[in-house]
């Protein structure tokens, strides 16, 4: 049987064919999911790592984290080439703001700047303890990756994105915590 697991209005669905070849839905509740998933998990979800603003005016966002908002650590600009991005990380006490800007015209905050002209949530990004083997496990349960393998991050780590259209409407960025 041929089945898959997606996120649908904050409820696991898994996406099985009928015998005729019809697709149906079952839906799990939340102590189903967790206790079955739970069980296999060869890898496990950690904290908020950080939610990324995109941003029109960089040294303007900053200087509103910095001298409004009154945060004890703003970082300076980093190029990151390689994303198409510039970043600045706001430190806070449990978690990180990161502001991002476009580094290039095929920079994908271009894209979604070009649509939100103030700026706005990007994506928030998770850490967890074995990327691959989360991957790996998401993949199998219908949530698709933007590209193929994890690529080096702004923090030197490994990092992957999940298509918003599975995870309820949120780009998510999972971080590999060592």
């Amino acid at each position: 049987m041929n089945s898959s697991f997606a996120l649908l209005s904050g409820r696991l669905v898994r996406r099985v064919a009928s015998p005729m070849g019809l697709p149906r839905r079952i839906e799990y509740s939340r102590g189903l999911v967790s206790q079955a998933m739970k069980r296999s998990a060869a890898w496990k979800l950690g904290h908020l790592n950080h939610v990324a603003i995109a941003v029109p005016d960089l040294d303007q966002a900053s200087a509103f984290w910095r001298d409004v908002m009154q945060a004890d650590k703003v970082s300076d600009s980093v190029a990151l080439p390689e994303h198409g991005v510039y970043t600045v990380f706001v430190e806070l006490g449990n978690t990180k703001i990161e502001l991002l800007f476009p580094l290039g015209d095929k920079s994908p905050i271009a894209g979604f700047l070009a649509k939100n002209k103030s700026g706005g949530i990007h994506h928030i990004c998770i850490n967890v303890s074995d990327i691959s083997a989360a991957l790996k496990t998401l993949r199998a349960r219908g949530v698709r990756a933007l590209g193929e393998e994890p690529k080096i991050g702004a923090h030197g780590l490994p990092v992957v994105f999940l298509h918003p259209k599975d995870c309820g409407g949120v780009l998510v960025e999972l971080e590999e915590k060592r």
